[in-house]
């Protein structure tokens, strides 16, 4: 199929582009910028006056919920909230039911996946047996059915040998190990980060030394292995000025934070709002800002959407009873645009579609994320300045849980193309 993409914004941080022009697509692959190649005819045209067109987004981590979780979310619905977000290309955390440990769970997540003809499924196989910290998982054999890395989500290894030969393993067949920064003892059943609200509403804590102490571990097994290692939701600003002194020392780090760390704090738990329940918890103005400077800095490498659909059931409890977890796969795009209106700077835009595309990718080693000639044709197109108000009823996750229910973002979807296809399509926009 031959795809003309006329008279849009053309953001392409990977490549250095941000003009009006236009885009050709032909076979599933990006063929040309600007003018026409000879003798192009194209099967179908899109009008993007007035709109962005950009890379399809890459997340870092979205909970699919399949296998075993199916009351929480299916597939079908995450994927099409992904399409619908922009989202082209998503990475998953392991802890499924059964835990993917075993390569024909891997296998059959991605048939079903590619089944859907949807976005791009790339899971994170479990770095230890059921997740229980004790025997390694096959990772070769993990890694051939699909794996792009491997991960504990949120259960830490208690044995720091495990994680230690984990590390030479991974080290020896160049894969990424993908931790979550926790020590498995402090802040253990916290609900809330450590600060003075937490204490003044009773609620059991997680300090952000939980956080920090995870990291020195991390960086020394690092220094000792020479593994590469990708930290996942850093949310404190000392974890960060950690990731800043481990990269400036050469070590081979990678780290991303939560969107919704971007823009809220342990303030927003407001009245024991348990849509504010998330792991790691919402933190300080302190850390928050500190996060945004590091954004613009370099030292975060991508931001994720953290997709972890919850039922009401689980949800609608109260604050400490909560299960942790929000919808994002719909939020990440416009909870980037909203950051951008808060910087001023001429390149925000283009630097923020970085973090959630071609950055994002690097992060991740996968080839997707920009636009140049070759290129996969994932790419999304989103009006900047349409203004929505974010509806639980109106999200097409299964998850219709977040913090920024009510608020009202700017930016949204009006197609997304996955390989060439155009996988879904705003209605009016027809």
């Amino acid at each position: 199929m031959k795809l003309h993409i006329k008279n849009g914004r053309l953001i392409d941080p990977a490549n250095g582009i941000d003009a009006v022009t236009d885009l050709f697509i032909a076979d599933g692959k990006v063929l040309a910028t600007g003018n026409a190649p000879a003798g192009f005819t194209a099967d179908q045209t899109l009008d993007a006056t007035g709109l962005v067109v950009a890379p399809g987004l890459v997340d870092l981590s979205a909970r699919l919920r399949e296998p075993g979780y199916e009351f929480k979310a299916t597939l079908e619905s995450e994927m099409q909230a992904a399409v619908q977000g922009g989202v082209t290309t998503l990475v998953c955390p392991p802890d499924t039911d059964p835990v993917l440990d075993e390569p024909g769970l891997v296998e059959m997540l991605k048939h079903r996946a590619r089944n859907l003809n949807l976005a791009n499924v790339h899971p994170l196989g479990a770095l230890t047996m059921g997740l229980k910290g004790q025997a390694l998982t096959e990772m070769a054999e993990l890694t051939e059915a699909g794996c792009i890395g491997f991960a504990q989500a949120e259960v830490p290894i208690l044995d720091t040998n495990v994680l230690l030969r984990a590390l030479q393993y991974a080290k020896t067949f160049g894969y990424t190990v993908w931790l979550r920064p926790q020590d498995p003892h402090i802040g253990r059943g916290g609900v809330a980060h450590g600060g003075p609200l937490a204490s003044r509403l009773g609620l059991s804590s997680v300090p952000t030394i939980a956080e920090t102490i995870a990291l020195h571990t991390i960086f020394e097994l690092v220094r000792s292995t020479g593994a590469r290692v990708h930290l996942c939701r850093i949310s404190s600003a000392a974890g960060l000025e950690l990731v800043r002194a481990a990269k400036k020392e050469g070590l081979p780090v990678t780290c991303d934070v939560g969107v919704h760390h971007l823009h809220m704090t342990d303030a927003d738990i407001g009245f024991f709002d348990s849509n504010a329940r998330l792991t790691p918890p919402l933190r300080s103005g302190r850390d928050r800002d500190a996060i945004s400077a590091g954004l613009l800095d370099g030292t975060i490498d991508a931001v994720c959407s953290d997709h972890t659909p919850v039922d009401d059931d689980e949800k609608l409890l109260p604050f400490a009873e909560a299960s942790p977890g929000a919808t994002g796969l719909e939020l990440l795009l416009s909870l980037m645009l909203k950051w951008v209106e808060g910087q001023h700077l001429p390149d925000a835009l283009p630097r923020a579609l970085a973090k959630i595309t071609s950055d994002a990718a690097r992060t991740a080693g996968l080839p997707v994320g920009q636009l140049g000639e070759g290129a996969a044709a994932d790419v999304v197109l989103f009006d900047p300045n349409v203004r929505w108000l974010v509806n639980g009823a109106a999200l097409a996750s299964q998850g219709k849980h977040s913090p920024f229910l009510g608020y009202e973002l700017t930016g949204q979807v009006q197609a997304t193309i996955v390989g060439g296809r155009v996988a879904w399509q705003r209605q009016q926009r027809q």
